[in-house]
């Protein structure tokens, strides 16, 4: 006789559960699509971005798997040469060069030597060697950050110098920073009421100069021109056309000008007869005037006539 074998109650169970975990899997599925579908809508992201940025988290963690193969087999070089090779068949070399940061230098000067880059896998452009050779080849240029931005662009920022005096050289003018750094040509015209320097090695202090003048605050304005004189001490222009000559050493130039200061508040110097003023031996002050030929000399509280001085 046949035997009929009849379905348990188990396997209707398991059909159960079955579906049930199915039907949740789905849930979770439209569930998760949605949040990110959400995410990606509140970010300012085209969807043509996104897939550039998912194609280059893919293609970068691709090249960086096989930099760390190779580097783990022992050939550091052959992993550079990979990876440029797998960078550059995918795109990722420099196509564009972005400069910014330039306002007074010209930039083509920049894109000159930016665009040697060109064409070269990202992998291997030295950027640390780029910002060298900026900073060492243009004048103009502090510093520069220099980085590169997936796919295919060079971004530099230029950190340009700013202009400070003028350096007068034998031939020509020269804009300079508050370094010295001599940064152009420029034309008397052009130069304004800009603080003139000059004498040999005055680009080599000009930050002690700005200490100096920095002193007597109400005098700097008033300071027209600046001679270095002997590689040792200062001789200043007001733009009254009158001299003053200071004492060597930057405490006592530093107190000579003090004192002057003092002395002009109270008895309006800059404006006067004088044309020179020559402090080089304190406390003595001599005063030259045009059309006589001996000078007077302040000594305390007294004025006495004394051979002309100068100011060499």
């Amino acid at each position: 006789m046949a035997q009929i074998k009849r379905s348990g109650g188990k396997g209707v169970r398991r059909a159960a559960k079955s579906q049930s975990r199915a039907a949740g899997a789905r849930r979770a599925r439209a569930k998760t699509t949605g949040m990110v579908d959400k995410a990606m809508g509140v970010l300012p992201f085209s969807e043509e971005q996104w897939s550039t940025i998912w194609l280059t988290i893919i293609i970068g963690g691709a090249v960086g798997l096989a930099f760390v193969i190779a580097n783990l087999a022992g050939v550091p070089a052959m992993a550079q040469a990979q990876v440029a090779a797998l960078a550059s068949d995918a795109g990722f070399e420099v196509k564009h060069v972005r400069v910014t940061g330039t306002n007074r230098m010209d930039e083509r000067a920049v894109y000159a030597i930016a665009l040697a880059q060109r064409d070269q896998a990202m992998p291997q452009v030295d950027l640390e060697a780029l910002r060298t050779q900026l900073r060492e080849d243009l004048d103009w240029v502090k510093d520069a950050r220099v980085s590169i931005q997936l796919p295919s662009t060079l971004a530099i920022d230029i950190v340009e110098r700013e202009p400070h005096a003028v350096l007068e050289k034998p031939d020509r003018l020269m804009l300079i920073d508050a370094e010295g750094e001599e940064l152009a040509p420029i034309a008397a015209a052009d130069a304004g009421e800009m603080l003139r320097i000059s004498g040999s090695g005055a680009a080599k202090q000009v930050a002690p100069l700005d200490t100096l003048l920095a002193s007597a605050p109400a005098l700097g304005p008033q300071v027209e021109a600046a001679e270095w004189v002997g590689n040792r001490r200062w001789n200043l222009t007001f733009k009254s056309g009158q001299v003053l000559a200071l004492p060597e050493g930057a405490n006592e130039s530093a107190s000579a000008l003090v004192k002057f200061a003092r002395m002009d508040g109270q008895n309006r110097l800059l404006g006067g007869q004088v044309a020179t003023f020559d402090m080089r031996s304190p406390p003595r002050i001599y005063m030259r005037v045009p059309g006589r030929a001996d000078a007077v000399e302040l000594n305390g509280s007294q004025a006495v006539r004394v051979a002309d001085a100068g100011t060499e």
